[in-house]
């Protein structure tokens, strides 16, 4: 269900995972923004599913938000 919301161990999980791609990224030369960072930060603070997510970043590519 899109609505289920992650537990603290899944969101602890996320957070580290978020992290290591982030410092990943930075070693290719190509570091998320401030806004990719904050959006990334909402998700674990709102604890949402990963379902939730992937609905919200399709449908900011879709409609062009946040260019």
């Amino acid at each position: 269900m899109i609505d289920d919301r992650l537990t603290p161990e899944q969101i602890a999980a996320a957070r580290e995972r978020r992290l290591i791609a982030q410092h990943l990224q930075l070693i290719e030369g190509n570091p998320l923004t401030p806004d990719q960072i904050e959006m990334f930060e909402m998700f674990e603070r709102e604890g949402w599913s990963h379902e939730r997510c992937l609905e919200y970043i399709l449908h900011r590519a879709r409609t062009g938000v946040g260019r």
